[in-house]
């Protein structure tokens, strides 16, 4: 169902893809959007190693959850801060392109629980992190996907 990479001499191990996941903070979520337009969004996210899942958050209305209604089915990128090749100008940079379909966490439990590991990914201590869910867990929209297919590439970047 999902293609194999082309240039396999690049592709890198599922080990190395968790890795990316579990320590990068940014990627781009794709849908489907209006009028069948791809739609990529910035966004930061969370890697639960336990599910094998990716956690998002957000607003529960607007442009992606109407996509995520339409069609769940979606992409995701990420890579890593790369390392400059030792005496050249270019970098090589690891992404990892993730296929799967995406859903919005409805349990209020699992939800609280997620939203304590999200947080711990971006703030300094445990005590903001509470601070953020009690102040805005009524308004915080969480979306889980499903991996289906995952892939990791090393580029070098010249």
């Amino acid at each position: 169902m999902f293609r194999q990479m082309r240039r396999f001499k690049q592709e890198q191990d599922k080990e190395t893809c968790i890795n990316i996941l579990k320590t990068e903070k940014r990627g781009v979520l794709s849908l489907s959007g209006d009028d069948d337009y791809p739609y990529g969004i910035p966004i930061n996210f969370f890697y639960d190693e336990e599910n094998n899942k990716i956690i998002f958050h957000g607003a529960g209305e607007g442009h992606k959850i109407d996509a995520i209604k339409r069609n769940n089915k979606v992409s995701f990128c990420t890579w890593n801060k790369g390392e400059q090749v030792e005496g050249q100008w270019y970098y090589k940079v690891i992404s990892v392109i993730v296929f799967g379909k995406i859903k919005i966490i409805e349990d209020g439990d699992y939800k609280v629980s997620i939203l304590r590991k999200l947080g711990q990914k971006y703030y300094p201590n445990k005590d903001d992190v509470e601070i953020e869910i009690n102040k805005d867990l009524h308004r915080v929209t969480l979306l889980e996907l499903e991996i289906e297919h995952m892939t990791g590439k090393i580029v070098e970047e010249r």
